[in-house]
Formats: C-alpha cells, structure tokens, sequence
C-alpha cells in the first residue's frame, strides 16, 4: 500500500494547483491559503493552536525560553510576541526580541542589537513539538509500568491477564517473537528493551499524529529531528556493541586485495555504509509520515479550496468535490492507522538487521 501515497500526493497537488492560484489571486477578499494550512499543522510552532470557535482562535500559549549573549536568559509565553508578522516577515516581542517566520511557525528569535537583527545564542523553549514528546513519553511509561506492575505481582502460571493489560502483554510479546527474537536468536534478550522501546514510541507517537484533537494532532515522525535522533540511536548501538568481525570486514574485508591496496576502495564504501543506514531509517520514517499527514489534510481542504474561487464555478466544483473528499479523508485516515504499525515495524526490524549483522560471526575460507 506504500505505492499509494506518492500516487495520492501527485493527485492532490494536480487538483490544487489552479484552484489555490485562483484562491491567492483574490487577496485580501477571502482567498484560500492552503499552503498555510498544511505547514501550519506539519510545522514546529511556539503555541499549539488547536481550532477556531467562533471566529476566535483556541491556542495554547507555550512558554520561550532562550539564550541571548548580550543580556543572558530570558523566558516569556508566547503569547507575548505578536501573532501576525509584519512585511519583513517580523513578529515584534517584549525587550526587542522579535520571532523570525510567518504566520503560525516556528521561526526563528532574534534580537535587535544596535540597528542590525541576530540570532540569539541558543533556544531551548517548549514547543509544540516538545510538548508533544512529553505527552507521548508519559503514554508510553503508562503503556510499559502498568503490564509491568501486573507482572511483578502475579507469577508465570498465572491465569492470563486481561483488558488493557492482556492486550499490552500480547502486543509486547508479539513483537518480541516475529521481530526480536526471529532476528537476533541468542541475542535477543540483550537487545530487545531497546527494540520494544522503539517500536511502542514510534508506535504511539504515530497514533497519537493521526487524532486530529489534543493530546494527538502533533507531528512528531513528520519531524526530521526526532526520527534522526532515533536513527542515532540505532547507530551508537550497533557500532558500540560491534564485534570485532564487525569491523574487519568494514576495513579489511574479504575480499581481492587489489580492491584494499594500494587504493583503499572498498574499506572506503564500507565505511561509508555505516552512515547510510542509520541516514535511511531516518528519511524513510520521517518522509512516510510526513506525506500521510500533507495528504490527509491537503484532501480536507480540497473542499475549501474550490468553494474559495469565485462564482458559480466555485460553488459547482465545492459541492462535487466534497463527497469524493469526505470519502477519500476516510480512506486515508483509515490507511494511515495501518501506516502507523508499519512505519514502526520496518524501524524496529531494519535496526534489529542492522544489530544482527554487526554482531554476526563470520567465517572465513
């Protein structure tokens, strides 16, 4: 089924691309922004807003906390900075602080020093994506301490548990036979609480993306950040827990030596090889998520996008469109929940590849 996103996504952006003209050339008369849309949901912001009830906007201001080298530490809300950004791209904050970026992004703080804007040392506030990653570490504790409570005061012979906890326990173990342990043989007790944890978390955090209301709405796989940070992590692991057969055959394979001496090529690829996969299990999470989101939400909107050109055109093609958008929405929402597990499986299996084969004895003729 992955074949159907990049199918979907060309679609989308064929239909959209005379209609969101349309929308634009109207100004200030009501044109729809759909590119705003999709990057306002897709992007880090410093406030969460959540949706508009009655021509007002419900947001959840986010406390900045940032490093300036001239006057120290400062910590302000959000909501002290202005919303709408000037021609310069500029939203004005308290002490001469201004956010960098457009409507609803993130951006980037600086400051006015003298009569020219820098950037301010460092940044460590709690955005939207930080907060996110809070509210999916705290559900994933919760998936793992409860199962983990039960276990600790029942012993093996047991009568099965049952509701969350009998499913938590299925769920663990059926991803510690089929990919774990199928893997790694041995080896897998060694390797498996880092597996599992990888697997639930991105597992919950890709749940979590496709509900459309808090705590859920955040795109936290759709994020390169995060998923190189996962990615890393499988890295360290597998080199720092490498054998030595591991990294003969990165620098002195077996292989013509015409191929090591006296140009190095193949020690030179294989080292090359080691960060191309940790840099292939980071794209491949991030870009597959990514494109479910824009998806979804560039269907949605497909239904404002045509009510927004004028005339009765707009009207026809609004009304047309929105049964095949509702039904497509459906569609892709349903598709993504199954995404979802995937995207979490192949991540865990290709680490658990990737642990195996650094680990893996190898015998030479």
């Amino acid at each position: 089924m992955r074949f159907l996103q990049p199918i979907f996504f060309l679609i989308v952006m064929l239909l959209t691309a005379v209609p969101v003209q349309a929308g634009e050339s109207r100004g200030e008369k009501g044109g729809f922004d759909l590119k705003e849309v999709i990057f306002g949901h897709v992007q880090d912001a410093y406030q969460w807003h959540i949706t508009d009830f009655n021509g007002h906007a419900v947001v959840l201001h986010l406390p900045m906390i940032f490093y300036s080298q001239s006057t120290g530490f400062h910590v302000y809300c959000s909501s002290q900075f202005e919303h709408e950004p000037d021609a310069n791209l500029l939203r004005k904050g308290p002490d001469g602080f201004y956010i960098k970026g457009g409507h609803d992004e993130k951006g980037q703080v600086v400051e006015m020093v003298g009569s020219q804007l820098k950037p301010v040392m460092f940044d460590i506030s709690i955005t939207k994506t930080v907060l996110v990653l809070f509210i999916d570490s705290i559900i994933l504790l919760l998936c793992i301490l409860i199962p983990a409570r039960w276990c600790r005061k029942h012993k093996i012979d047991d009568p099965a548990p049952k509701g969350f906890t009998g499913l938590m326990h299925m769920f663990i173990m059926s991803v510690y036979e089929d990919i774990v342990k199928s893997t790694l043989g041995e080896k897998a007790d060694k390797y498996a609480p880092y597996l599992l944890t990888c697997f639930f978390f991105i597992f919950i955090v890709n749940l979590l993306g496709v509900v459309p209301f808090p705590p859920g709405g955040g795109n936290l796989t759709g994020n390169i950040t995060c998923t190189m940070f996962l990615a890393l992590c499988t890295f360290i692991v597998v080199n720092v827990t490498g054998s030595r057969d591991y990294w003969k055959e990165i620098f002195w394979g077996d292989v013509p030596w015409w191929l090591k001496v006296p140009v190095p090529l193949m020690p030179f690829i294989e080292f090359f090889g080691i960060f191309i996969k940790p840099v292939a299990l980071m794209i491949r999470l991030f870009a597959n998520m990514l494109a479910g989101h824009v998806i979804a939400i560039s269907l949605s909107c497909l239904i404002f996008v045509m009510f927004a050109i004028e005339g009765l055109l707009g009207q026809v093609l609004g009304s047309c469109i929105t049964v095949v958008s509702v039904l497509m929405s459906i569609f892709m929402m349903v598709l993504e929940v199954l995404v979802c597990y995937i995207q979490a499986m192949v991540f865990t299996m290709l680490s658990a590849v990737f642990i195996m084969m650094s680990n893996h004895k190898h015998e030479h003729s």
